[in-house]
Formats: C-alpha cells, sequence, structure tokens
C-alpha cells in the first residue's frame, strides 16, 4: 500500500514549503523541549492568579488544578498510556477532543473544496456533514442487505472511489447504525483496491467492543489510512470529548498544521488519564455491555425481531416498514424514552437501542415489544 500524496498548501514539499505552523505550541511542549521545568510563566497570559472560590467550592480544589492553563497539545499523557496498553507506536497516535472533531480534521487535512469522497447512505451522518461543510463532491452508495446483513457495501465504495477518481473513502468499522463489522482481510482488501491517490477514513469509534479488540491489526499504522478512536464508548468519556487517531507520523504532521492545538483541555487530558490508568474498570465495562447487548438481542429476537448482528455497544433491529418504526420511535419518545432511528429514507426501518441496564428494566420497551407480538 502507498501512501497518497498530500493537499500541496499543506505538503511541506508544497509550493509554500512547511505550510502552516503552530506559533503557540505551549508551556508543556516547550518543557519537553528544553528538558526542564518552567516554574515561573510570566509570559503566559491566562488568568494564572485567578482565585476560583466559586469553581473550588461547586467542583473542589483537584479539579480547579487543572483549569489555569492550556493544555498539552501533543497530550503525551494520553498518547504514553495508548502506547503501553494497547502496543501503538507513541509517534502514531494524535489526540483531539473526540472522533468527531479527528473526521473533521481528517476531512481538513487530506482532501481540498471540490475532492470527491465516498461513504455509504445511511451510516454516520455526522461524516457527510463534515464533507459537505469542506466542499467535497459526496457520493454515497447504499448498504449491503440481506437476511442478518445490514453492511457497508466494499465492493461498491471501492467501485464508485474508481469511477469517481475520489480522494478519500469513509468506513465505519464496526458500522453505525448495524453493528456489523467487517474483517481485517476484508478491510486491507478495500485500501488496496482504491485509487493510488485515495485515502481510507476508517471510523473505529466502537472498536473497544469488538472480541477481537486486542489483536495485532487493532495496532496496526496501515499506509493511506486514518484511523480514529474515541475514548466516549468504552472509557465513558463522551462529556469530555477525547478521541485519537492512528495514522502515518508523516500524515498526522500534515493535520497537526490544521487542528485546534488546544482543543483538548487540561481538565480532560487529567481526566482521560485518570480512567487510562485503570485499565481493569474499562474492562469490566466493556464485558457488561457486551453481556447486555446479547440479552438485549435474544430478547428481541425471541419476540420475533430482525436482530441485527453488533460488535458494538448497542442492538439494530429492522421492522417490517419505516411507518411502523417512525410510530414506535415517536411514541417512546413521547413516553421519555429516546432510542435512535436514522435520518436516511433507506434505513427508516431500522431502530438502534444502547445496551445500558435501563433498557433491560422490565416494561420499559413495552411500546416496541406489543408492536413485534402484533406482527
Amino acid at each position: 500500500m502507498k501512501t497518497p500524496g498530500y493537499p500541496k498548501h499543506l505538503d511541506t514539499n508544497g509550493p509554500h514549503g512547511d505550510g502552516p505552523t503552530n506559533p503557540f505550541p505551549g508551556v508543556r511542549v516547550l518543557e519537553r523541549r528544553l528538558g526542564r521545568e518552567i516554574p515561573h510563566q510570566l509570559g503566559s497570559n491566562e488568568g494564572l492568579d485567578m482565585p476560583h472560590r466559586a469553581l473550588r467550592e461547586r467542583f473542589g480544589d483537584a479539579m480547579a488544578a487543572q483549569v489555569y492553563s492550556y493544555g498539552d497539545s501533543e497530550a503525551l499523557g494520553i498518547r504514553t498510556r495508548l502506547n503501553e496498553q494497547k502496543q501503538i507506536p507513541l509517534e502514531a497516535m494524535l489526540v483531539d477532543a473526540g472522533a468527531d472533531s479527528l473526521l473533521a480534521l481528517s476531512l481538513r487535512a487530506l482532501t481540498q473544496a471540490g475532492d470527491s469522497v465516498i461513504s455509504t447512505s445511511g451510516t454516520y451522518p455526522t461524516f457527510a456533514y463534515f464533507a459537505r461543510g469542506q466542499a467535497c463532491h459526496l457520493v454515497e452508495v447504499p448498504y449491503q442487505q440481506g437476511p442478518g446483513l445490514l453492511a457497508p457495501d466494499l465492493e461498491a465504495l471501492a467501485n464508485t472511489a474508481q469511477r469517481e477518481s475520489a480522494r478519500l473513502v469513509y468506513l465505519a468499522n464496526p458500522d453505525n447504525p448495524g453493528g456489523h463489522v467487517h474483517s481485517d482481510d476484508d478491510v486491507l482488501a478495500l485500501r488496496q483496491a482504491l485509487p493510488e491517490n485515495c485515502w481510507l477514513l476508517l471510523d473505529e469509534a466502537y472498536h473497544d467492543f469488538r472480541e477481537d479488540a486486542a489483536g495485532d491489526f487493532g495496532r496496526r499504522v496501515l499506509p493511506g489510512v486514518v484511523r480514529v478512536r474515541t475514548l466516549s464508548k468504552a472509557h465513558g468519556l463522551a462529556g469530555l470529548r477525547v478521541g485519537y487517531a492512528i495514522a502515518e507520523p508523516e500524515t498526522l504532521a500534515i493535520m497537526m498544521k490544521v487542528r485546534i492545538h488546544y482543543a483538548v483541555s487540561t481538565l480532560t487530558q487529567a481526566a482521560a488519564e485518570v480512567v487510562l490508568d485503570h485499565p481493569d474498570e474499562v474492562a469490566e465495562h466493556v464485558y457488561a455491555v457486551r453481556q447486555r447487548r446479547d440479552r438485549l438481542a435474544a430478547h428481541l429476537a425471541g419476540l420475533g425481531a430482525d436482530v441485527l448482528p453488533s460488535a458494538t455497544n448497542f442492538v439494530g433491529l429492522r421492522l417490517p416498514s419505516a411507518e411502523l418504526a417512525a410510530h414506535i420511535h415517536q411514541q417512546l419518545l413521547e413516553e421519555g424514552k429516546l432510542i435512535a432511528r436514522p435520518a436516511d429514507p433507506a434505513l427508516g426501518h431500522v431502530l438502534r437501542i444502547t445496551a445500558v441496564e435501563d433498557a433491560l428494566v422490565p416494561g420499559r420497551l413495552d411500546t416496541l415489544e406489543q408492536a413485534l407480538r402484533s406482527e
């Protein structure tokens, strides 16, 4: 596999030399470069002497201590822990404000206005939102569907990328909202089938829930691929916004040229480091989610639902019609129970339920269960 080229205005070999560089790398980065601490920050214009009495009273001194300074723009603490736990090369990771931010960053770094990008119609919709905002030419292909199957069509993605001379292809693996997971070999074959100058943006937000999440493939740095992961799901930090990309160092260097360097706050980094320092708690949570997912899937299948296989923290099911799915979704919402229904018309008959304990409380999904029994 060959790494595609970079946009000329960012490429270090392009007409603008090194391209844009961050003018304020921050105190933490400067300390590492100097090899010593800087105890007297007399040139930093943050509110370093703010007493924060109200903040301390509400959240405590430990929290208040994290808010004075800009965060480490390189998030070395998070990357070091991920390197130790997952054996992903330190230099092959970039931390940013959640998977969504990394999707937008990848598009900003690797595409230009007018470039064709390919995705699956109805998959995680935020990618399409960002692609259109980047003024890319978005081409979407239908899902591959069949008994027990709702999956991105890899052959169609590759063929469309070739026809459109695409610059980037997006694949969520495991997929959202279906939950399907493609094999490692299938992902590699897709990358091989793309045009020479085309990137694969691999959204692995649900990677931690795969049975083989700890396998060798999960830590590989793949040429021409940006792998995006999050600490929102398995690590429970969605509200703090932290995720990481895995890619070749040269690619991450390009991405660093156009990212917001302090999007991941000092508080977020400190919290993420605490959670990463307790991997047993994360593993316990992932195991419990898998158990609940399987119980929920078995329960719904026992009522006759067309339950889709899932390698995520949710269960997807297909109903006989979009009208029925819309009715159930709306009725549950009126009851104060929010489940997910894709906005794409082609997936209007799909419902997605997160495998939290609340979903297994008897009677919680009674509206859905009654509809299934009457079919």
